[in-house]
C-alpha cells in the first residue's frame, strides 16, 4: 500500500509540476535523483511533501479514524477491517505501519525544504515548511503518545530517539511560534512559493493564518493534561491580535483518475475493488437521522445504519460510505478554524463571540457539502449560550465530530479521547434508551468493554529501532486524553 501512495503521489504532482515555468528554479536538464538534499528546488520538493501527509492521514490514518470516531463500521460481507471494527488490531496492523513510515517519508521532504530555507533566508518556505511539520507531528504525537522528533529524518542516526508528549509539544509550539517571528517581506523574490504549493498557492498570509490555527489547536489539545499551558498558549494567541483561517486549508486538486484521486475514495473504491467495505454507523446516522440533518444522504446512500462492530449474520444491508474522487483533503477546515476559536473563546474569554464563531462553524460544515445550515441553527443546531460551559463545549465539539467526516476521522477520535464528546452510551445502540449519536462499544469487541485510545507502535519500528519504547496497550489513554 505504501507503494501504492507514493506513485499516487508522484502521478498527483505531475500535473502541477507541469505550471512550473523556466523562470522557476526547477531545472528539467538534471537528473534529481542525483541531486544533494540542498540542491533539490523547494518548489519542487513541497507539493511531494504536501501529497505525502494527504496520502498518509487521508488513508492510513483516516481509516481507523472513521471506525474509532464511529463514522463508520465494517462490512458484514467482508472482513478487511475488522480488527479496527472490534479492536483487535495488533502493531503488524498494515495502516499503522504504512501510515508510520509514510508520514516520516513526507517529514524527510518537509525537513529538508526547512533546513534549505534556513540556509536561503527564505522565511516564506520556511514557515510553510514549519507549519507542515507541526501538522504531521502532531498527529503522530496525539496517536502514539511519544516519537522521535529531534533525531528523526537525520540519515546520520539510525535509531533515534523517542521523546515524551510534553516535550514535543513544547518543540512544536516554539517552531511556530518562531517561524511566524519571521520577517516574510524579507524572503528572495525570485525564489517565492507558487502554483506548486497545493494548498494557498503562495498566500503567505493564509500561511500565517494557517499556522496561527494550529497553534490553537495545539494549546486547547493540552487543555486537560495542562491547563495553565492551555489557558496561558490560547489567552496570548487571542490578545495578540493573531488572525485564524477564515477558509480551509485543503488540497482540491483531486481529478477522478487512477492514482490522482482524493487518497481515501483511491483506496476504497478504486484500488479495493470492493467499494462497499464501509459502512453507515448507528452512531452518526442515527444522531442525523434524529436532528433531520440533511447530509444524511451525502453521508451514506440509504439510512440503514450497522451497530458499532456487529458483523451479524453476514447480509451486510446497511447503507454504503458515500466517497468522492474529488473530495478535499483538508488539513484543517473552514468548519473546524471557526469550532476551535469558539472553544477557545468559550473556555478563556468573558465575552460572548463563542456563539457567532460556533454557528460559523456549523454553517462552514454544512457548505462543504454544498448545504446551507441556517435551518438547523434555528432548531435542533441551536447553541445553547447557557452558564453551563460545558453543555456549550458539548455543543462544540458534537458539530466539529460532524464537520470532520469522512476523511478526518482520525481528528475526531483525538477529539473524543481529549473531550469525552460525543459522550458513550451506557446502554447497547438498538435499546430503547440509547440516545442517538452517542458511542457505543463494538458489538464483537474484544477489549472487555474498553475503547480504543491510541495507535500501537509499528511492528516495523521495534524491530528497527531499539530506542522503540515499550508496547502500550491499545486501551491506555494518551496523555492529553480525558
Amino acid at each position: 500500500m505504501k507503494k501504492t501512495y507514493i506513485i499516487y503521489s508522484l502521478l498527483l504532482i505531475a500535473g502541477v509540476l507541469n505550471l512550473i515555468s523556466c523562470d522557476h528554479d526547477l531545472d528539467i536538464n538534471v537528473d534529481p535523483d542525483l541531486l544533494t538534499p540542498e540542491q533539490v528546488p523547494m518548489a519542487a520538493e513541497l507539493p511531494t511533501a504536501q501529497t505525502g501527509i494527504a496520502a498518509a492521514a487521508g488513508t492510513y490514518f483516516a481509516i481507523p479514524g472513521g471506525f474509532w470516531s464511529q463514522f463508520w463500521t465494517q462490512s458484514a460481507v467482508a472482513n478487511q477491517y475488522r480488527i479496527y471494527d472490534n479492536y483487535s488490531v495488533t502493531n503488524s496492523s498494515t495502516l499503522f505501519n504504512d501510515g508510520w513510515s509514510q508520514i516520516y517519508d513526507a517529514l524527510t521532504d518537509i525537513r529538508n525544504i526547512k533546513a534549505n530555507a534556513k540556509t536561503d533566508s527564505n522565511w516564506n518556505y520556511y514557515l510553510i515548511a514549519s507549519t507542515l511539520e507541526a501538522y504531521a507531528f502532531q498527529l503522530l504525537i496525539d496517536f502514539y503518545g511519544s516519537v522521535p522528533y529531534t533525531d528523526a529524518n537525520n540519515t546520520a542516526i539510525l535509531a533515534p530517539s523517542f521523546q515524551s508528549a510534553e516535550e514535543v509539544y513544547d518543540l512544536m509550539v516554539s517552531d511556530l511560534k518562531e517561524a511566524l517571528s519571521k520577517n516574510l517581506a524579507n524572503s528572495p523574490l525570485d525564489n517565492v512559493p507558487g502554483e506548486t504549493d497545493l494548498l494557498f498557492e503562495g498566500d503567505m498570509e493564509k500561511w500565517a493564518q494557517f499556522a496561527n490555527t494550529l497553534l490553537l489547536r495545539l494549546y486547547l489539545r493540552q487543555s486537560n493534561a495542562r491547563p495553565t499551558v492551555a489557558s496561558s498558549g490560547v489567552t496570548e494567541l487571542i490578545n495578540s491580535g493573531a488572525s485564524f483561517l477564515n477558509e480551509s486549508a485543503a488540497i482540491t486538486q483531486f481529478v477522478d483518475e487512477a492514482s490522482r484521486s482524493n487518497p481515501l475514495y483511491e483506496n476504497e473504491k478504486r484500488q479495493l475493488n470492493v467499494g462497499t467495505n464501509l459502512r453507515a454507523s448507528n452512531t452518526m446516522g442515527s444522531f442525523l437521522e434524529a436532528a433531520t440533518d440533511p447530509r444524511l444522504a451525502e453521508f451514506y446512500d440509504g439510512n440503514t445504519f450497522q451497530l458499532q462492530g456487529d458483523f451479524g449474520d453476514g447480509s451486510g444491508d446497511a447503507s454504503v460510505v458515500v466517497l468522492h474522487a474529488t473530495d478535499p483533503f483538508y488539513f484543517i477546515s473552514e468548519a473546524e478554524s471557526k469550532f476551535l476559536q469558539a472553544e477557545a473563546y468559550e473556555r478563556y474569554s468573558e465575552g460572548t463571540e463563542a456563539q457567532g464563531l460556533y454557528e460559523e462553524g456549523v454553517l462552514a460544515a454544512f457548505a462543504q457539502f454544498g448545504l446551507d445550515g441556517s435551518d438547523m441553527l434555528a432548531t435542533n443546531y441551536a447553541y445553547p449560550n447557557s452558564n453551563d460551559e460545558e453543555a456549550n463545549i458539548k455543543a462544540i465539539i458534537t458539530q466539529k465530530w460532524i464537520s470532520l467526516y469522512p476523511g478526518s476521522g482520525f481528528e475526531a477520535f483525538i477529539e473524543h479521547n481529549r473531550t469525552g464528546y460525543p459522550q458513550i452510551s451506557p446502554v447497547v445502540g438498538d435499546d430503547n434508551n440509547y440516545v442517538p449519536g452517542e458511542f457505543t462499544y463494538s458489538v464483537e469487541g474484544t477489549t472487555g468493554g474498553l475503547f480504543p485510545k491510541r495507535f500501537l507502535f509499528p511492528l516495523d519500528e521495534t524491530q528497527r529501532n531499539p530506542n522503540t519504547p515499550a508496547q502500550i496497550p491499545l486501551t491506555e489513554k494518551v496523555w492529553y486524553a480525558n
